[in-house]
């Protein structure tokens, strides 16, 4: 309970921080904008606009997770302030859970609003593209179903960005916002380059000290590959949600939880004095 109450607390700061606001402002604004943009590809602008929109997503709500972590964890650490909230019958444990689940509740209110905005996009772009190259009407039902292709590529992104905010409130406990923001981005591109690393490896393309750090990479890092939609969206393909969506959640429960006991023992015994 007490942990919800720092949830809470924790998510109404997130939402009425600025940073809010202006990832809102400019991830809405490209959405918008991308819709009319000519990709030159041959009749496959929609699949275009499906990736970088799901992209464009992912990005700023990280962006936000990665900030507010750093805010709501290392400022309030370095600023003191958490030793006034730990001196009350709250523990540490509760003290990260709480400002876990407070930063994934602003993020998601971020989410929901840009993913609803994306979706009629998609909605709005495909009767768009054929009038424009062709001059006919849109079929409802097709539309739906471009929509419906979407749903859960932004679902495995949240999923992707409840990882790196877990990762995140986990170096927040010892590092201040730059450095975080700093090994964060470096675990987002190591955790979506590894695995090519590791299938350049195995196929002995690759010398020893890369072999051993892709395997190493691999076996630390969160495979962020499983989170991107891309090649499901260029082959047209919908992602099944009880094969696919439903294991990567579970795999994303597990890897959040790792990070967050990384955390309870990075701040176990974190003076705050």
């Amino acid at each position: 309970m007490k942990a919800i109450t720092i949830a809470l607390a924790t998510a109404k700061e997130t939402v009425r921080q600025p940073a809010f606001f202006v990832m809102a402002f400019f991830a809405a604004a490209l959405l918008i904008v991308t819709i009319f943009v000519s990709y030159f590809t041959f009749g496959e602008d929609l699949k275009m606009y499906k990736d970088t929109g799901l992209t464009t997503i992912s990005f700023f709500c990280m962006l936000l997770a990665l900030l507010t972590a750093s805010s709501t964890v290392a400022d309030e650490i370095e600023g003191k302030t958490a030793i006034t909230l730990l001196s009350k019958p709250i523990n540490r444990r509760q003290f990260i859970v709480g400002k876990f689940m407070g930063i994934e509740l602003g993020v998601l209110a971020l989410y929901v609003l840009l993913g609803a905005l994306f979706a009629a996009g998609v909605w709005y772009k495909y009767a768009y593209d054929l009038r424009e190259s062709a001059g006919s009407t849109a079929d409802q039902a097709k539309r739906w179903a471009q929509v419906m292709q979407v749903i859960p590529g932004l679902a495995l992104g949240f999923f992707e960005v409840t990882i790196l905010t877990s990762v995140s409130v986990a170096i927040s406990t010892r590092l201040p916002m730059l450095p975080n923001l700093v090994v964060c981005i470096l675990i987002f591109f190591l955790g979506h380059l590894s695995p090519v690393l590791i299938e350049v490896s195995d196929q002995g393309r690759a010398n020893e000290l890369i072999a051993f750090m892709a395997k190493l990479f691999g076996a630390i890092l969160p495979g962020l590959e499983y989170f991107n939609a891309g090649p499901s969206i260029s082959t047209g393909a919908v992602i099944p949600w009880f094969t696919y969506v439903l294991p990567v959640l579970g795999y994303t429960m597990l890897y959040s939880g790792a990070a967050l006991l990384f955390a309870f023992l990075l701040f176990e015994d974190r003076d705050l004095a």
